[in-house]
């Protein structure tokens, strides 16, 4: 197996985060056998991403940069691949960062059995709500894992009860490229298409993916309510995209959420009252899941408050995947 990595980033915005993210790669890098090169896709940025870049990976990681306007991660990300030299690729987010012993421990797994590795993610909460809103939310929805983490496998048989997303993702070349050719968007708006579910489920039909706490990353999660509703509406378009299909465990969920929430709506326009009870129901039940996942109190109190913010955002960012959908579908 090749003893090269390219590192793939896309980049929109992420000047504030570039310098934690890169030491922690340069660092992983030193303390494995592999020979790392980053590729930074700047996806239309205006805060200085690509400055922050060039200053942080000076000295310590060749560099390559790809300034793009913006059309969103999916295409950022395709770009860099493309541009990469080495036969296997880590696709890595800007506000993700490895753990020190990820890439020697990815160095000794590496076979051409064992090609296909996800990272294991740990968002750092460190007092923020919203991490925490998040934690919750990946152990719940994927407890098989999280409840005992280890070093497992998964293909298109438990596909949807393990993590696994771009953020930290690592695959042949050529694989990556492949799978992303045969991308399928139901919609033009790259805003709204999933730039991961749909990718990984069509390599997992190829090659088993692999997890292991020991190949593992952090995560910063948004800081801010503005930042959190924003990437919750986010959330909630792709969300339709990437499960709003049969093959998904989700797929009843998607289809319920649609004749629900309409009802829910109505209801709130005829009687105004029951919008503060449905977000007390909401809180409510939210904790009590968080409670029977046993997690911490802060998360889980963190988890019961946000849970109407996030549910209203989501909802409506799967309505506005829907009425794309919609006018795709009548052009």
């Amino acid at each position: 197996m090749t003893r090269s990595l390219s590192v793939v980033m896309p980049v929109h915005n992420e000047a504030a985060n570039l310098r934690a993210t890169i030491d922690a790669l340069a660092a992983a890098a030193s303390r494995s056998a592999l020979t790392v090169e980053l590729v930074l896709v700047d996806d239309g940025s205006t805060d200085g991403s690509v400055e922050a870049a060039q200053t942080a990976a000076a000295g310590s990681l060749p560099l390559e940069v790809l300034v793009r306007e913006q059309e969103g991660r999916f295409k950022a990300r395709r770009a860099g691949v493309a541009a990469a030299t080495s036969d296997l690729v880590l696709l890595l987010d800007a506000r993700v960062r490895l753990h020190p012993d990820s890439l020697r421990f990815l160095g000794d797994v590496l076979s051409v059995d064992t090609p296909v590795w996800n990272g294991h993610v740990v968002p750092q909460i460190e007092g923020n709500p919203f991490g925490a809103f998040g934690n919750v939310l990946v152990h719940i929805a994927w407890a098989e894992y999280f409840d005992d983490p280890r070093s497992v496998s998964f293909g298109l048989e438990d596909f949807d009860h393990f993590p696994k997303g771009t953020g930290c993702f690592v695959a042949p070349r050529e694989l990556l490229l492949e799978a992303m050719d045969e991308f399928s968007p139901r919609v033009s708006d790259w805003r709204l298409v999933s730039d991961d579910t749909q990718l990984i489920r069509w390599i997992a039909g190829r090659h088993r993916i692999h997890l292991s706490p020991e190949f593992g990353c952090d995560y910063q999660p948004r800081s801010s309510l503005r930042a959190f509703v924003g990437n919750a509406l986010y959330r909630g378009s792709t969300f339709l995209d990437g499960h709003g299909r049969r093959e998904s465990r989700f797929f009843p969920l998607v289809v319920g959420f649609f004749p629900l929430s309409a009802a829910l709506v109505v209801l709130v326009l005829r009687r105004p009252v029951a919008a503060p009870a449905l977000a007390a129901v909401t809180a409510a039940a939210a904790g009590a899941a968080a409670a029977r996942a046993r997690r911490p109190v802060f998360e889980t109190l963190s988890f019961a408050a946000l849970a109407p913010v996030y549910a209203a955002a989501h909802g409506a960012g799967m309505w506005r995947a829907l009425a794309a959908l919609a006018r795709e579908r009548l052009r």
